[in-house]
């Protein structure tokens, strides 16, 4: 019997483990964290391309430039948690975040999000100054101007948001080259670009949540309408933007234009949509495979230059 009970105890326990990483996960924004740490890996990977350095002799530099951009996306997601604890059970999206279930109180979060921050920057500023204060800007811009600010009181807190969004390649790149070349402001226009399309797809599809929370998303305030035309011309200034990275060859750009039509005529054909939500969900997934598929094909492209 005494053994049944503490074979009992043993699996309770490991539930217990793994709801609690799954919790935490949650809280961090993981799926997050992992999609601006590949942007973060390109801006690197190209930098030491692009300047002739040794990738192979500078793996201390890769993992403390993850290690730091992870943490401080991580801590800034779990503060933007902490800050939307009040409007987040109002959302199906959001209704089961460990800040509204109870899984951790406010004081633990914010308390959580200030240490992954400032481990964060203190990784990043071991590398150099310039990779620290980018970091101080991502974190600010997020947490401050788009969570606590624009978020709630502007139709263009989508736009505002995309610049926090679009630091990452930058870190990445100040790491090797602190003086920052033209290709990291490249990258910095495409992830800025690209952002805007992405989240108004998502944000067609909770529409009446973000109404419900009183988030003025550009399709509440303005309409399915308005939010197509602004895909549509978001997506219309990705165009030029791939030949900004030219030295990465006729492939690329020859991709990335393929990527950007194939977006745009999915886009346009929103206007006849029937169904404007199985159309926002086609747009939301084609934007996540874009932004993998064309960050990729910059690391492998950047090998044979």
């Amino acid at each position: 019997m005494s053994n049944g009970r503490a074979i009992s105890q043993n699996v309770k326990k490991e539930v217990e483990t793994k709801s609690f990483v799954k919790e935490f996960l949650a809280l961090i924004k993981i799926g997050i964290v992992n999609s601006n740490l590949i942007t973060t890996f390109t801006g690197l990977f190209l930098a030491f391309q692009f300047t002739n350095k040794s990738f192979l002799h500078s793996l201390d530099l890769l993992v403390l430039t993850l290690l730091g951009t992870a943490l401080i996306i991580a801590g800034s997601a779990a503060m933007n948690n902490w800050i939307d604890r009040d409007i987040d059970p109002l959302m199906t999206r959001t209704k089961e975040r460990p800040t509204v279930t109870g899984r951790f109180d406010g004081k633990a979060v914010f308390t959580i999000a200030m240490v992954l921050i400032i481990a964060g920057e203190l990784f990043l500023f071991s590398i150099n100054n310039v990779a620290g204060w980018l970091g101080v800007a991502g974190v600010v811009s997020y947490v401050v101007i788009y969570s606590m600010w624009s978020k709630r009181k502007h139709v263009s807190n989508t736009v505002v948001g995309s610049f926090s969004g679009a630091i990452p390649p930058l870190i990445g790149w100040a790491a090797v080259e602190p003086t920052l070349g033209f290709g990291a402001w490249a990258l910095f226009l495409i992830m800025f670009a690209w952002q805007p399309p992405h989240f108004y797809a998502l944000a067609m599809r909770r529409t009446e949540e973000y109404r419900a929370a009183s988030i003025p998303m550009l399709p509440v305030v303005k309409g399915f309408k308005r939010t197509k035309i602004s895909i549509l011309g978001w997506i219309l200034l990705l165009f030029p933007l791939p030949f900004l990275l030219k030295e990465l060859g006729l492939g690329f750009i020859l991709l990335a234009t393929v990527l950007n039509i194939g977006w745009l005529i999915l886009s346009v054909r929103g206007f006849k949509a029937k169904d404007d939500m199985k159309w926002a969900t086609g747009m939301f997934v084609y934007s996540i495979n874009y932004m993998t598929i064309l960050f990729v094909s910059m690391i492998i492209f950047s090998i044979f230059i």
